[in-house]
């Protein structure tokens, strides 16, 4: 699988208001791929991620999946590319709070309707240490113990792209250490490709490519 941005450029606002948050950047990622995109606050790397992850359209220019445009496509057309091919991982952990880490993970598998979604959730969270924590709620977790559930979550349905917006940011050392070594095995054993924004040099090094973004373009 590979996602394509082939010139493109956002703005947010209109007018006076208007600001290019993305200029003219071209870009894929695909499977197997291990990509960090680090920059300043502000420099559109966010809204880089977020495009590739078909959460946003940019205004100018052009994505396609798998060499498929995505222009023209439903809401609900992207929102199954979304659940079918790309797992998510923000700095917020974006829990349900009154579901159990099991019924956190399994929810997504349910609404893709996924045979063995139990199974597979469950498998997902022993994967990130949190085999023992299938009942426990978010609130009885710790920040680093939520984000892992985070990351079990978009795991758990065997995506193609793995997209995380600073996944060991509120994670101590050498828990952000063994998530960061969990990434690389499932980039080098199931051809993961992952793209990871970042602030931290360590986990930028980590990764294959490193991509400069810089006031909204690729330097």
């Amino acid at each position: 699988m590979n996602i394509q941005l082939e010139r493109v450029s956002k703005a947010y606002g209109q007018g006076d208001a208007q600001f290019w948050a993305l200029r003219d950047v071209t870009f894929t990622a695909s499977s197997g791929d291990f990509v960090s995109i680090v920059g300043p606050s502000g420099s559109g790397k966010s809204t880089m991620l977020h495009i590739l992850g078909c959460l946003d359209q940019p205004t100018e220019g052009a994505v396609s999946v798998d060499g498929h445009p995505t222009t023209g496509l439903s809401d609900r057309q992207m929102s199954g590319i979304r659940r079918d091919h790309i797992g998510f991982v923000f700095q917020q952990y974006f829990l349900n709070q009154s579901m159990t880490t099991l019924q956190n993970v399994l929810l997504p598998l349910d609404l893709a309707g996924v045979k063995g979604g139990r199974e597979k959730a469950a498998a997902a969270l022993d994967v990130v240490g949190l085999g023992g924590r299938l009942r426990s709620y978010p609130t009885e977790l710790s920040g680093g113990e939520q984000q892992r559930c985070a990351i079990a979550r978009a795991l758990a349905n065997m995506p193609s792209l793995l997209l995380a917006d600073e996944p060991t940011g509120s994670l101590d050392s050498k828990t952000g250490k063994n998530v960061l070594e969990m990434m690389v095995s499932l980039n080098q054993e199931r051809d993961l490709g992952i793209v990871i924004v970042t602030h931290d040099e360590a986990v930028a090094q980590t990764a294959d490519t490193t991509v400069h973004v810089l006031d909204g373009r690729i330097s």
